[in-house]
């Protein structure tokens, strides 16, 4: 492993464990599920299922587990497909997602290219800057015109995110070196929201 690598891998897993220890360090919040590493298909599926047996176990209302499911099936895919990889092929991304009697609160992270940090910033403080109407109506707008990204993408995964938490969506970007970040989107969904 090259020392970039390397310093990808520690900028990374300290986020990672920085988020990890603020969940784990109230005695009122349990960690469900967190992850470093690969997102395989497998495991954004597995991920996404289980997560959904253990919300309807612990009897949270259905609507708010459709919610739960979207958000995550969404923010995965993003980290899956979108997520930069260091040069030497390596994709750090993580998942985390704690819950205590209010909310859940979900993680994702990834390697974004700085040269898209600040489209992706712009992005993001225009989802955020607008109520819940119109998040559905930027939602329908780009789901009637988007154009596809070479990934794949028409730029819905936040916007989902933010229409199906109803809440803003909190954001970090951790410079990595002169060519990447640790970008990390975190998620809140009131368990009270149905």
């Amino acid at each position: 492993m090259s020392a970039s690598s390397n310093k990808v891998l520690e900028v990374c897993n300290s986020r990672y464990q920085e988020i990890y220890g603020n969940y784990n360090s109230n005695s009122q919040k349990r960690i469900l599920v967190s992850h470093f590493g690969d997102f395989t298909q497998d495991l954004v599926n597995s991920i996404s299922n289980g997560v959904e047996e253990t919300m309807l176990e612990a009897g949270d209302k259905k609507g708010t587990v459709k919610r739960m499911f979207s958000i995550l099936v969404e923010g995965l895919q993003n980290v899956r497909l979108h997520g930069e990889k260091d040069e030497s092929g390596n994709q750090y991304s993580f998942l985390v997602i704690g819950q205590d009697e209010h909310e859940y609160l979900v993680t994702f992270g990834n390697l974004l290219l700085n040269s898209n940090k600040a489209i992706m910033e712009e992005r993001l403080k225009q989802i955020n800057g607008y109520d819940e109407a119109q998040v559905k109506a930027l939602y329908m707008e780009v789901l009637t015109n988007g154009i596809i990204s070479n990934k794949g993408g028409a730029g819905l995964g936040f916007i989902t995110m933010a229409m199906k938490s109803k809440n803003k969506l909190n954001y970090n970007f951790e410079d990595v070196n002169d060519k990447l970040c640790c970008f990390t989107c975190e998620v809140k969904i009131d368990r009270n929201g149905g």
